[in-house]
């Protein structure tokens, strides 16, 4: 007897399947066909048959089903490459392994790709319906809770946020909680995984959506530049203030000022912005009168914060100040699912910005996204995929337009790894180099730009190129 799996698929809802659940049995044996159907319809489930896998994705693509039972030995393809197919379309569906005796290692294989329990054959008749049952519950339960999350989420503006995953889920959720409210929110996640969207989604759906989002990325520049920009000048304040300017703490009053990074901020800048956050009042650089505003506060860091608290790097009370709601963003390594949707989501919009028709990705081309630990999180996997879209002659998106780090192909970083001519510091060294000089192509050889993407000050990049002598000049002349 060959050995069968039970697949949860997304249910459609409609009002014509049988109450008890619908079902696709994809087995080549008739008998085996036969016995199932005959065991599940009278037990009220509607069941459809495919003698082929090829024959099981077509009725899969017409329709939805609660459950399909999939024969692990098809005559067209191996059971297990239809398994590995159906979940890359779907990582969330719950599989139950039906096996025949002999054969557990297979099951465990099969489990090790993402079912969560098996049956052995011959199957006892009960068991088998009572395990049929709990799936078909388990997965219309969280199919249903999915659905609501994902009505809340088309109910509040959560543009260009996307994701399915339970982590995103929670957070959607997250999100239209503290909304409404005046509350200032620090968001905490690795650089990349999208706080200012989060931001912005917080600000959208607040009562403050008519009023000004204004971000700035308090990293970025010196501590003066930053307290110009936040708090504004008065004329004649420094050298180079020809004219009073207002900041953007004036121009964010009524709604929401973002800032971003704000882990770097030097101390005595981080004094000014308790003070706004205790008293909303602030002075102009150079003015002697006071201003009061109304500004939510939305904080985000890349950066352990109670660290920086403990090495006297950030100020305690204004920690405590900016963390009153806390959301933590999980790195694209932790929500894996979410990858299929990103890359769609990300094609269909450079295909568009680039006039192109819409690209798509094969299933070739997902197997290695879905390896790949993406330390750049979200904002790797977009560049990634620009990339793709711009090389990409056809519509078909394949693994040779990925990069070789995530494709699996030998890099350079392989090839100096193998040198033996050099030490270990040499090699280090020409890692740094060739990155650095990568970032920069990237950035057509902007320094500023290269330095944004890095997450370090300009400063800081300029003295690394000067370390490695890598020519600026000749390069851009080029």
């Amino acid at each position: 007897m060959s050995e069968a799996a039970v697949i949860v698929r997304q249910t459609s809802g409609e009002a014509s399947l049988p109450t008890a659940g619908s079902v696709l049995i994809i087995d080549d044996e008739a008998a085996i066909r036969e016995s199932l159907e005959t065991l599940l319809e009278l037990e009220g489930y509607g069941v459809e048959s495919a003698a082929s896998g090829e024959e099981g994705l077509a009725r899969i693509g017409e329709r939805s089903f609660d459950l399909v039972l999939l024969d692990l030995a098809l005559p067209d393809r191996n059971g297990m490459d239809l398994l590995a197919e159906i979940r890359l379309q779907d990582p969330g569906l719950s599989i139950i392994m039906v096996t025949a005796y002999g054969t557990v290692e297979n099951a465990v294989k099969a489990m090790q790709a993402g079912a969560a329990n098996f049956i052995q054959k011959p199957w006892d008749n009960e068991k088998l319906l009572a395990d049929v049952r709990a799936a078909v519950a388990r997965h219309r339960a969280e199919e249903e809770n999915v659905q609501l999350k994902r009505a809340l989420k088309q109910r509040y503006n959560f543009e260009n946020i996307v994701g399915k995953s339970e982590p995103m889920l929670k957070i959607f959720d997250l999100v239209a909680q503290v909304a409404p409210s005046r509350s200032t929110v620090l968001l905490q996640g690795e650089s990349g995984t999208g706080k200012e969207l989060i931001a912005k989604a917080i600000h959208l759906n607040s009562p403050r959506r008519e009023r000004p989002f204004v971000p700035v990325n308090t990293g970025s520049m010196p501590p003066d530049l930053l307290e110009s920009i936040l708090f504004g000048h008065v004329k004649g304040a420094f050298t180079s203030a020809v004219a009073s300017k207002k900041g953007l703490f004036e121009i964010a009053d009524r709604g929401t000022l973002f800032l971003d990074e704000i882990g770097t901020m030097s101390l005595d800048t981080q004094s000014k912005i308790l003070r706004v956050l205790q008293d909303k009042k602030f002075m102009h650089l150079g003015g002697i009168h006071e201003l009061q505003v109304d500004v939510r506060i939305i904080a985000a860091t890349n950066v352990d914060l109670k660290q920086q608290v403990r090495e006297g790097k950030f100020r305690e009370d204004l920690f405590y100040r900016l963390n009153v709601i806390t959301i933590d963003l999980p790195p694209l390594r932790q929500r894996k699912e979410d990858i299929p949707l990103l890359a769609g989501f990300f094609l269909n919009r450079y295909s568009q910005e680039n006039e192109r028709p819409t690209r798509r990705i094969t299933p070739e081309a997902l197997r290695p996204l879905l390896a790949y630990s993406w330390p750049g999180n979200v904002r790797e996997l977009e560049n990634v995929i620009e990339r793709a879209v711009v090389l990409s002659a056809g519509v078909e998106v394949g693994p040779e337009l990925l990069p070789d780090q995530i494709a699996g192909r030998a890099s350079a970083f392989s090839a100096l790894e193998r040198r033996t001519d050099a030490s270990l510091f040499d090699i280090m060294e020409d890692c740094e180099r060739q990155i650095i000089v990568e970032m920069l192509e990237k950035c057509n050889w902007n320094q500023t730009d290269a330095a944004e993407r890095f997450h370090v000050p300009l400063s800081t990049l300029n003295q690394k190129i000067k370390r490695l002598n890598i020519d600026i000049k000749k390069k851009v002349k080029e």
